[in-house]
């Protein structure tokens, strides 16, 4: 079994991923290492660029070619079932965490056996604005719906064990969390500083609808808290809506009160809204066990190239 598993997923890092990787094959890891590529769909030559790095193997190599974009965690979890590793680190391809962090990272894991997973966090954030607000309020959220310990950044560069990547690859749904499965999985979690830099090629991935469509994996997939919060709320307004009614039957017999068109449209429209609210909450639910029973896969995988180190004649 290889020591070291480094997983990379690529979508558009035609411009870093060469670089990258002749990087991390300068490091100093004696205990041996391999490069997991995982091209999620890549737009421009990202998995052109992959295959001519396999041709030349500067370090081993596992490349894998999924079909389409499934997103950054279902690329993850394809990383994660080819990695042979006894621990597996995962780093974007952005040269945000620099490749000497690795190291770092892995012998802080290795010099702490108990632990299943070691999260990084970072001394100064090179995020945009908004990046920064959306990982704000995704920490916020994850408090709330997962039971995120307080204080623990779930930053995407991570380091688990084999028990755990063995845990988390029982998870076969085609919305996958990486951190639900692991908070899911382990309460052994380490916490690890490591340096950020700004983004040296293109710009984040992360749009609006690509962090929402996040949110939702986190909210519906590993919770039914909104499910328990929806309930909250029709139980109050139900209480509210019979207090309301009331003091209509006492002012009805009691006072003369005129009545109010206004006040009733409203009425209607809050408790319309929040019913709609609540059946299209139940409906994402029932939804996505519908296109899991349908077997939706959480990736598919077009080519898998495996190289080694090229002999030097």
């Amino acid at each position: 079994m290889t020591a070291l598993s480094i997983v990379i997923p690529v979508y558009n890092g035609a411009g870093s991923i060469e670089r990258l990787v002749h990087e991390l094959s300068r490091l100093h890891m004696p205990d041996g290492v391999e490069l997991v590529l995982v091209n999620d769909g890549s737009a421009d030559d990202s998995w052109k660029v992959i295959q001519r790095l396999c041709a030349a193997a500067p370090m081993p190599i596992v490349a894998i070619d999924l079909a389409r974009n499934f997103g950054e965690h279902n690329a993850v979890m394809a990383g994660y079932a080819a990695a042979s590793g006894a621990y597996i680190i995962n780093i974007d391809d952005d040269f945000q965490n620099p490749p000497s962090e690795v190291v770092k990272l892995y012998e802080h894991a290795k010099g702490n056996p108990e632990l299943d997973v070691v999260y990084t966090r970072y001394e100064e954030k090179h995020h945009s604005l908004f990046r920064n607000l959306g990982s704000r309020f995704n920490d916020m959220m994850a408090r709330f719906m997962i039971d995120k310990p307080k204080g623990l950044y779930l930053s995407s560069f991570r380091c688990i064990n084999r028990f755990l990547r063995d845990r988390v690859v029982q998870y076969t749904g085609p919305y996958p969390y990486i951190d639900g499965l692991i908070l899911e999985n382990t309460r052994r979690i380490g916490r690890l500083t490591v340096q950020h830099a700004p983004r040296t090629e293109g710009k984040s991935g992360y749009t609006l609808r690509k962090l929402i469509r996040h949110w939702l994996m986190m909210f519906v997939n590993f919770s039914v808290m909104p499910l328990r919060i929806s309930s909250f709320i029709g139980a109050m307004f139900s209480v509210v809506g019979f207090v309301m009614a009331m003091v209509a039957v006492y002012e009805r017999f009691f006072k003369d009160t005129p009545q109010g068109w206004a006040s009733i449209v409203s009425v209607v429209l809050v408790f319309a809204g929040i019913q709609l609210l609540t059946l299209g909450l139940i409906g994402e639910y029932l939804g996505r066990l519908y296109l899991m029973q349908r077997g939706k896969p959480q990736y598919a995988v077009r080519t898998t190239l495996v190289a080694a180190i090229q002999e030097q004649g």
